[in-house]
This record gives C-alpha cells, sequence and structure tokens, in this order.
C-alpha cells in the first residue's frame, strides 16, 4: 500500500518561496529541472501529474522556443486547458538549453533526446518522466531543510493559486476557474482559506443585537 504525503499547503510568504527556489534550483545534478517544472506548476496551476506528463513537442518549436499555443488535457477532469506559459517562457528556454549542455556531457543519459519535457535521470535508456512521488521526496526534503514539513510536490500548484489570489484582489472565482474546479468553496478548501474565512465573517457579526 502506498504511503500517504502529508497534506501539503502553499508557499504565502516571499522570503521563503525565494529560498526554497534557490535550494531547489542549487541542489543536486538535477536542480534545474526541478526547478523548472516548480515554476511551471507555480504559473501554470496544472496538477503535478498533468506537469509532470508534458512532452518537449508540446511546448518548444523546432528552435527550442516556447510555443504561443500549448493545449493539454486535464488527467482528472478530462477538461482541456489552453496554458498560457508568458510567465515562466524565459525559465523554460533556459531550461532547453539545459537539457542539450547535458546530454552533450552525459549522453548514455539521452535527457535532451527524450520526448518528455521533464525526463527521468534514474532510467537510462526507458524513456520516462519524473515519477511524482519521486518530484514529491525532492520538495518535501528541501522543505524540512528550511524548518517546515508541509512542503511537497503539490505545493507549487497551491503556491501559484496563493499568488494569483492575492494579487487580482481575491478573485476567488478566476482562481478556481484556472484550477478547473467545480465550486469556490472547494478552492477554499483547497487554499485552506476555510477556517480563516469562516473566522473573518464571523468577526463582522455583532452577537448584542437580533
Amino acid at each position: 500500500m502506498p504511503r500517504k504525503h502529508k497534506v501539503t499547503r502553499p508557499i504565502t510568504d516571499s522570503i521563503m518561496l525565494k529560498k526554497f527556489l534557490d535550494k531547489l534550483k542549487s541542489e543536486g545534478e538535477m536542480g534545474e529541472r526541478n526547478y523548472a517544472i516548480f515554476q511551471t506548476g507555480k504559473v501554470t496551476c496544472l496538477r503535478v501529474s498533468d506537469v509532470l506528463a508534458l512532452k518537449k513537442d508540446q511546448v518548444f518549436d523546432k528552435r527550442g522556443r516556447v510555443k504561443k499555443e500549448v493545449f493539454t488535457k486535464d488527467k482528472k477532469t478530462k477538461k482541456q486547458n489552453r496554458l498560457y506559459l508568458t510567465p515562466v517562457r524565459d525559465v523554460l528556454e533556459d531550461y532547453y538549453e539545459w537539457l542539450q549542455d547535458y546530454e552533450k556531457k552525459h549522453p548514455y543519459k539521452k535527457l535532451a533526446s527524450s520526448e518528455w519535457l521533464f525526463p527521468s535521470s534514474r532510467y537510462l535508456g526507458e524513456n520516462k518522466p519524473i515519477a511524482e512521488n519521486t518530484y514529491y521526496r525532492i520538495c518535501h526534503k528541501i522543505g524540512l531543510k528550511l524548518g517546515v514539513d508541509w512542503i511537497g510536490s503539490h505545493t507549487m500548484r497551491k503556491t501559484g493559486a496563493f499568488i494569483i489570489y492575492e494579487q487580482t484582489g481575491h478573485n476567488i472565482g478566476f482562481v478556481s476557474h484556472l484550477l478547473n474546479h467545480s465550486s469556490e468553496a472547494m478552492t477554499f478548501r483547497y487554499l485552506g482559506f476555510e477556517e480563516e474565512r469562516k473566522e473573518a465573517l464571523l468577526d463582522q457579526i455583532n452577537f448584542n443585537r437580533v
């Protein structure tokens, strides 16, 4: 039976987010890949399974430039998604160049030749994307080094949703639409806002009058 992961939360502090991203990018041989995954998930608000299922030819043209229109299908809801990648274009194009350089140095790993946008570095010759559990462990381990135990692979999506919520004047309807949620209440629960929202509303009640 697979081990259950601890419930993850969004990173809601800019300093913590920078520390996390810096460590994610700098730690380990695959830091550039791991960083690009998080940034892609944060900007697109895709589920981690959908981010890891992306293929290079969906995202890049033949010159290694991010395409203007990128379409994908949500694995869970089966809905079509049109991805807006402009905010993460530079990250992805830098990552593309890194893949080419990496394969020149390690030709037997075939990362640049893989069809997957975020290939695994473990399965030589098998052409697989990085596994979701593997990416969870990478993110969680860095979170522990920063003193928190609630960071995991889903943190990237939740963090992106939180940033959009804050910077759109708390437009929960827009965030709910981006997440393909069926209701705003689901989005509040997803972001962990349910209790905060309830308390904020109760604080406005005058219990001394009817």
